[in-house]
């Protein structure tokens, strides 16, 4: 009588062989045995791994809610607070929407304080941007109905350079009271609109600090001493008579060039006719065959002034120590006060006044004179 050996069958009793086989084909697709635990050891891994993984992500996109932005700014905390001031004022908030219609929410107004936050109690100047009754805005956890939208701004000094800026953002219900936090949309969205001011005016501080050492040139060269060449005068003739009075001359650049142009032709010409038996005055005469008459020098001063030169419109405007409607008042000019052009920009000019203040003023204060 054979003896035939026994081994412990994985398979339930009531499993039946066209099941046994169907699964036998399945295993030999990826190499096992259906008999060998390695399968159900490596179906049960694959199952853990494909549970936890989901669980994993919506762990971290729970966690991504209410974090804010902290960034250090490399620029004066003076700077940084008239950017901010201006951003909160602009009565947008960005990064977040209502029904889909717009790319930003409107209607937004500045505050000191707000009761969606709890009250600031750290160093720094704060900011709040409010938006009452805000419909269902993007970008805030599990957000519904209507409610108040806040964005609060934190600038505290960090040295006498630079500046640590905070944003966070939260939305309060009007019915249940319960406060949504962002997805951090809101705040980066914001700190790039003050990103791009506080860039700007580097680029304008540039600009001034080129327009200033241009113009110390220029008052240096205006200061030099220039040499003038003038003809000897012919000696005295014997008798009694004296000499007529010297004229008095004005500084006037154009009359200096126009009167050298007509004396040089004098000295290299003594027998052509003089101005005045010619009909023609000095300022009249050629020079390296370029007409220099006074009238033409005249126009083109008066051309090249027109282009720098602006008048403060009624009833007057004031002039601003920085390129913001915030920012501190330096002076007021009068109506038709008189100021140079240094910088332009699309909404602000870079001047200097006549007593050499400069300052900021909005384009559409001033006109051409």
């Amino acid at each position: 009588m054979a003896v035939r050996s026994r081994r412990l069958d994985p398979w339930p009793k009531n499993a039946s062989s066209a099941d046994r086989f169907r699964v036998r084909i399945d295993c030999a697709k990826v190499g096992f045995w259906a008999s060998s635990p390695r399968l159900f050891l490596a179906s049960l891994l694959l199952f853990t791994l494909a549970a936890v993984l989901p669980l994993a992500g919506r762990e971290k996109e729970k966690l991504s809610y209410g974090e804010g932005l902290i960034v250090n700014i490399p620029m004066p905390v003076s700077e940084v607070q008239q950017v901010v001031l201006e951003v909160a004022q602009n009565g947008i908030i960005r990064g977040t929407k209502e029904y889909n219609k717009d790319e930003f929410v409107g209607g937004a107004k500045v505050a000191t304080s707000s009761a969606v936050f709890p009250p600031w109690t750290e160093a720094g100047k704060v900011f709040y941007k409010v938006r009452e009754q805000a419909i269902d805005p993007r970008n805030f956890k599990d957000s519904s109905d209507s409610g108040t939208l806040v964005v609060r701004y934190v600038v505290q000094p960090q040295g006498e350079k630079n500046a640590v800026l905070r944003i966070d953002a939260l939305f309060k219900e009007d019915y249940r009271h319960i406060v949504h936090q962002s997805n951090g949309s809101v705040e980066s969205a914001e700190y790039k609109d003050i990103q791009e001011h506080l860039e700007a005016i580097e680029v304008m501080k540039k600009q001034n600090a080129e327009a200033e050492q241009e113009q110390e040139e220029q008052r240096a060269k205006k200061h030099k001493p220039v040499q003038t060449y003038a003809p000897m005068d012919p000696a005295p003739e014997p008798g009694p008579r004296s000499s007529p009075p010297a004229r008095e001359t004005q500084h006037d650049p154009a009359a200096q060039i126009a009167e050298s142009s007509s004396q040089s032709q004098s000295m290299s010409n003594p027998n052509a006719p003089s101005s005045a038996s010619s009909g023609q005055t000095p300022l009249g005469q050629n020079l390296g065959g370029q007409n220099l008459a006074g009238q033409s020098l005249e126009e083109h001063v008066k051309d090249l002034r027109k282009q720098v030169e602006r008048l403060v419109k009624a009833p007057g405007a004031p002039l601003k120590s920085a390129p913001f409607h915030t920012a501190s008042t330096l002076q007021t000019l009068t109506t038709g006060t008189e100021v140079l052009i240094l910088i332009s920009t699309p909404y602000w000019y870079g001047v200097e006044t006549h007593e050499g203040q400069h300052g900021w003023m909005m384009r559409d204060q001033l006109e051409e004179p």
